[in-house]
């Protein structure tokens, strides 16, 4: 079976990229970057985001939005981290999700329109300081009345949110989401450092807060959340690591040493070829695994799995070979290589790490108990 994006997707792709290259390119990138005591969070790119439709990607077509999936939304997803943007694009299309998933009726009908025309910031909490992207790493419980008490951390653009949505460990043992106002009674939200100065990240401590549940929570509702925000941040992945490997040749093919271009010599065209096949590969990997999503494949899990471990990797990968054969100007802060290096650093790790993923991959394919 031939496999491909259709005509619609590559030209939205095409769309973000060319508005950003226009319109936020990376000299705006770097104002954000070096702004440690800004938001991060651009008014003027969160309006164009709003007023072309990304963010109404996956939003249903009853609540205003385009009534897409998850291949879709990787396309914006994977363009975003192309030209390493700042902003809460991913966090509140997740939040949004979680509503479309598990939410009331009212709940949907109040949020989603406004997540689709950009009006509303929103972010997920979906884990404890040092947790594992999965039930055991949720670090906050839920009462019977519905408070919350506990610690998320990290999330992302919380001091913007104006809704988060937050996963808790329930009395009956299963793990329910939650709607939270950053600014309720009991809530602090407190900065936290960070290297990449792409995103604002936060630490939420909740202390009896009241909160609304989301009535179709479930432990499969939770973990498909997880799944969607895995490949969505594959998906910026792999568009960091083609951009790096992208920007890495255009550079060999003009560096001169000893007479001669420095992609010329063997040792650099077979490690940049290397790299190329494993962007290639992860970039096909992200692609399934949002169509199993979409459609609900046996092999989702799976899908998944690898497509976030050789994402990961291959931007961790094309990244450090961005800084390593840009030569000495690749390891300056002057140069734009450490914007991809540091973002790709920290998706590394978000929404479950390679070994996290591996064990997955092990548990699906070699234990016969799983």
């Amino acid at each position: 079976m031939y496999f491909a994006l259709s005509d619609e997707q590559r030209a939205l792709g095409d769309t973000v990229r060319e508005f950003l290259a226009d319109r936020f390119d990376l000299t705006a990138v770097r104002e954000v970057f070096e702004d440690v005591a800004g938001d991060g969070h651009p008014a003027d790119l969160w309006k164009a985001v709003g007023e072309q439709g990304w963010l109404a990607v996956c939003v249903p077509e009853e609540f205003d939005g385009l009534g897409l999936g998850i291949l879709d939304a990787q396309v914006v997803a994977r363009a975003l981290g192309a030209g390493v943007a700042p902003g809460p694009w991913l966090p509140t299309v997740l939040a949004g999700e979680a509503v479309r998933l598990a939410g009331a009726a009212e709940q949907q009908a109040e949020l989603l329109p406004r997540v689709a025309a950009g009006e509303l910031v929103a972010t997920v909490a979906l884990r404890g300081p040092g947790g594992r992207f999965d039930s055991t790493g949720v670090a906050v419980t839920a009462t019977a009345e519905g408070t919350l008490t506990g610690t998320a951390s990290p999330v992302e653009y919380l001091g913007v949110a104006e809704r988060v949505v937050v996963a808790a460990a329930e009395p009956a043992g299963q793990i329910g989401l939650y709607l939270v106002d950053p600014r309720a009674a009991g809530v602090t939200v407190t900065p936290l450092r960070s290297y990449d100065g792409t995103t604002r990240l936060f630490s939420l401590t909740l202390d009896g807060v009241a909160a609304s549940r989301l009535p179709g929570s479930s432990d499969e509702v939770f973990a498909d959340l997880l799944r969607r925000g895995a490949v969505l941040t594959a998906a910026d992945l792999v568009g960091i690591a083609r951009e790096a490997l992208t920007r890495t040749v255009e550079y060999d093919k003009e560096r001169i040493q000893f007479g001669k271009p420095v992609g010329s010599f063997q040792a650099l065209k077979h490690a940049l070829a290397d790299l190329h096949l494993a962007v290639t590969m992860a970039e096909h990997a992200v692609l399934y695994a949002a169509h199993a999503i979409d459609v609900s494949l046996p092999d989702l899990e799976l899908a998944v799995a690898v497509a976030k471990t050789k994402a990961s990797e291959a931007a961790r990968d094309a990244t450090a070979g961005m800084i390593q054969y840009h030569g000495g100007i690749g390891y300056t802060w002057e140069h734009e290589a450490h914007f991809f290096y540091k973002r790709a650093k920290r998706l590394y790790g978000a929404f479950g790490d390679p070994p996290q993923h591996l064990e997955k991959i092990a548990a699906l394919t070699v234990d016969t108990r799983a």
